[in-house]
């Protein structure tokens, strides 16, 4: 055969035994168009299938009659090498398919917009970018990282600040878009953030250190055909600075300087989707990959980070001065004025709020959305749950009938399985309940709720109560003149491997809105956590944290697999998990949903074994119950479910 007559395609297919390459022939028809990146049409099973053209060989490694490539669909090159050596390394890590990865890494294909970019004409070179310094920090360290393709944690400044156009951001945004305009000469950025509220204040901070046309943002909320053309922007020469989600940090730079994530320790970064593999680790793979620069930047320091940075992989880093906000807790006070017991506020919280509304805004974060999400027997005060589905019962207003948080259900006959009581009270309130009862304590006084209802994304510096669910708290400009951290003791109470460094997560991120010197009054919260927040030592509690799960041999200590479906394929991958000093499975135990699960613990260095021999009995099950389906016939769905990194064993919701 003549010189790259064959190509080599992986199929888009979510089935795991068709999660490798094919060889095809490439008739002469296709010789001019074929290259390695762009979506192909080749004929597989009696159909015509999709895939992605991966590279062209002179050699097959199959032996018999090669089928003809089908058709080339694009000339557009859009599965870059580095981001298919990425999604092999990242599904091979995880037990899934490359596929799956692909999937999220490439936006579906729009026509006009392709072609539009194919036929663009080529454009002056850019003018230089004058590198911004990054506030609070020593600039050369930086330097450092970004010439030698570093790794560093860094301990985000716990302030807002102004911009030029008078937008205020975190000073963790500035401090990113600086570090992205030093990195941008050297090539491509990729910026991760959890949400758009994170994106829109990094790229308002971009856009006062670089041209808008150096920014590309990639995001579920752009329109399908900006999303896409922002990503063929990507796979240009000219460096652009990356802002997204989780899958901007698949997107293809093949000259790749920095990769930097914010607050990766916020669940929005754990994908949902098979081979659901986290942001962190993308990044991790990524920068060893391609050798870039990367950062953590964070209020609080992650476990897993923190691991990191334990084993000497991670640098940590933080400003050249301390900063200590002025955190309170208020464990041990409690509200005299009536209107403050109803609205869960102690004394000192109160008039800490009452003064500072004469000034500005006052933040109040609450635990949950809604009036009432938890309604509890009016007899026993047990929690009341959905018949239906066992979820939380709750009032979404005032006058509102008792529904289920999960389901809907009205809960119209209603009875406890204690005391066998009909009559419901409520719980605590959340944040619509919580904004009546201090509208009604501070008459005259404007009241803003954000949550996931109402998206609130900045105020004003005027006086105003602003009730925010965590995570949902806008940036006041001037910064917020007190803070109350609400609920805390509710917070704390769910059960999660990782919930504490959850709350103080949100707790810091909320404390790092207030103006300097404004009083952060942490509300029924006492103990290790609480000083760890009021002295702002928030990476010894995640040092702590960790040493609590390397004697448990949890997560992120250890790795873990969890393992679901029926007893029998259970069984069958728990007998090919290699054994070891290092491996051992709790479980299986009966769920919800009628399956079994079992969880494998692995060290590390056992990663590869036991997510080869995974993947492989996952191959193995759904070629048998494929082959047992007859002809014409659809096979069920697989019901063997292998999910690496997976803490929701560790985690009750409810």
């Amino acid at each position: 055969m003549s010189q790259a007559s064959i190509a080599r395609v992986l199929i888009d297919s979510p089935l795991p035994q068709l999660d490798q390459l094919y060889d095809y022939r490439v008739p002469d028809a296709l010789a001019e168009t074929v290259r390695p990146g762009v979506r192909v049409k080749v004929p597989f099973r009696n159909r015509i299938a999709s895939g992605y053209l991966v590279e062209l060989a002179t050699d097959a490694d199959f032996t018999g009659k090669l089928s003809d490539l089908d058709s080339v669909v694009s000339a557009a090159p859009v599965l870059a090498p580095e981001v298919w050596a990425l999604a092999r390394r990242v599904a091979d890590r995880a037990g899934g398919s490359a596929s799956d990865v692909l999937r999220l890494a490439i936006p579906k294909r729009q026509a006009r917009v392709e072609t539009a970019w194919l036929g663009r004409q080529p454009t002056d070179p850019p003018a230089p970018i004058a590198p911004a310094d990054i506030p609070a920090f020593d600039d050369a360290m930086f330097d450092a990282i970004l010439e030698r393709g570093g790794r560093a944690a860094v301990d985000a400044v716990p302030l807002t600040a102004p911009l030029p156009d008078g937008r205020w951001v975190g000073e963790w945004a500035i401090a990113m878009a600086a570090l992205a305009s030093r990195a941008l000469p050297r090539g491509h950025v990729i910026l991760g953030v959890p949400d758009y509220r994170d994106q829109e204040q990094l790229v308002a901070a971009l856009e006062a250190v670089l041209p808008a046309e150096r920014i590309v943002t990639l995001d579920a909320r752009q329109a399908d055909r900006d999303r896409y053309a922002g990503f063929l922007r990507c796979l240009e020469e000219e460096p652009v600075v990356i802002v997204g989600n989780r899958s901007a940090i698949y997107a293809p730079a093949a000259r790749l300087a920095l990769i930097a994530l914010w607050d990766d320790g916020d669940p929005l970064h754990a994908e949902p989707l098979a081979p659901y593999v986290h942001s962190r680790d993308v990044a991790l793979v990524r920068q060893e990959q391609q050798g870039c620069a990367l950062a953590f930047f964070g209020h609080t320091r992650s476990t897993e980070v923190e691991r990191l940075v334990e084993v000497g992989w991670v640098q940590a880093i933080a400003p050249r001065r301390a900063y200590l906000p002025r955190v309170i807790p208020t464990a041990y006070q409690r509200g005299e004025d009536p209107l403050a017991q109803r609205a869960r506020i102690p004394s000192g919280a109160w008039s800490a709020a009452r003064d500072a509304l004469a000034d500005g805004p006052v933040l109040v974060q609450v635990a949950r959305p809604g009036y009432s999400p938890q309604l509890v027997c009016a007899s026993c005060r047990v929690a009341a749950r959905c018949r239906h589905c066992g979820g939380p019962l709750g009032l979404a207003s005032r006058g509102a009938a008792p529904s289920c948080g999960w389901c809907g259900a009205i809960a119209s006959d209603w009875a406890c399985d204690r005391c066998a009581g009909t009559e419901l009270r409520q719980g605590t309130g959340g944040s619509t309940r919580t904004a009546e009862d201090l509208g009604r304590a501070f008459p005259g006084v404007a009241v803003i709720v954000a949550d996931g209802e109402r998206n609130v994304l900045g105020v004003s510096g005027t006086p105003a109560l602003v009730i925010a669910t965590r995570g949902a708290e806008p940036i006041a400009s001037g910064g917020y003149r007190a803070v109350l951290l609400l609920d805390g003791e509710r917070m704390l109470a769910r059960e999660s491997l990782r919930i504490a460094e959850d709350c103080l997560r949100w707790w810091s991120n909320a404390t790092a809105l207030a103006a300097p010197g404004a009083p952060v009054m942490l509300v029924g919260v006492s103990g290790s956590i609480a000083t760890a927040l009021a002295t702002w030592r928030l990476a010894d509690y995640a040092r702590a944290e960790l040493s609590d799960r390397k004697r448990l041999r949890f997560p992120p200590a250890v790795r873990a697999a969890t393992v679901t479906g029926t007893a029998e394929e259970v069984a069958a991958a728990l007998a090919v998990v290699p054994d070891g000093p290092g491996v051992d499975v709790l479980g299986p135990v009966a769920t919800e949903r009628g399956s079994v699960r079992a969880i494998v613990r692995f060290d590390y260095s056992a990663g590869g074994a036991v997510a080869s021999s995974l993947r492989a009995e996952l191959i193995r099950n759904a070629t048998i119950r494929r082959s047992a389906v007859p002809p014409n016939r659809r096979p069920a769905p697989p019901t063997l479910r292998v999910r690496f990194d997976d803490l929701e064993p560790f985690t009750d919701e409810s």
